[in-house]
């Protein structure tokens, strides 16, 4: 299933487009009105209306977000700015007019790369062997949708050295980024709780998080 984060200033446009990804049996995981809100680390895509981001950092904005999952930009007029879209690292651009198939299509396309849950969780076990215990309770939490200040807090440990567990888990893992970390922790299974015998924070804590913080996520 597609997870996607919407990023959308017009609210009748947002409820149609949720719904339209519904019923095509997307997931989406975040809704958002404004960049300042924070994204999903959880979404395979970013769905962005251009006209939602401040036209001054744009492009930065599209580049960060690129860095954590696939940004497929939704345009008025296809033409305008397309290729600065895509130079900044969206995956592609589309009109907002386009029929609903249409954006389904391009979700599709833009997460097509995406390795099978199956073949995730193999090579996080074969690379899991070599975590050292703390290294694996740091994932253990990343997966639970900790932040790092609130791992360290759980841990005893500053967010200096959370950093710096993160920084070998991922070179462990050959993963290049935190939306592929908690990715190899949710699907891949690390780290069994049963064998831990950690118990995961309260809901509320693991409500959300975007590639470096929390934010909200929708049900």
């Amino acid at each position: 299933m597609i997870r996607t984060d919407i990023l959308v200033s017009s609210p009748i446009y947002l409820a149609g487009l949720v719904r339209t990804l519904t019923d095509a049996g997307v997931r989406v995981v975040a809704v958002r009105s404004s960049p300042d809100q924070e994204p999903s680390w959880l979404a395979d895509v970013f769905l962005i209306d251009a006209d939602a981001l401040p036209p001054e950092e744009a492009l930065a904005l599209i580049g960060e977000m690129a860095r954590c999952a696939a940004v497929l930009m939704l345009n008025t007029v296809a033409a305008a700015d397309g290729d600065a879209y895509l130079r900044a690292g969206a995956t592609s651009v589309i009109r907002r007019q386009d029929p609903g198939e249409r954006i389904i299509g391009a979700l599709r396309t833009a997460t097509a790369d995406v390795v099978p849950p199956a073949v995730v969780e193999q090579e996080r076990q074969d690379a899991g062997q070599h975590l050292s215990d703390r290294e694996e309770q740091v994932l253990r939490q990343i997966s639970w949708g900790l932040t790092h200040g609130q791992i360290a807090t759980r841990l005893g440990i500053s967010p200096h050295t959370v950093d710096t567990y993160v920084k070998r888990i991922r070179a462990k893992l050959g993963v290049g980024n935190k939306a592929e970390l908690t990715r190899a922790a949710l699907l891949g299974r690390l780290i069994g709780e049963q064998r831990s015998g950690e118990t995961p924070p309260p809901a509320e804590v693991t409500a959300g998080f975007d590639c470096g913080s929390a934010g909200p996520v929708t049900a």
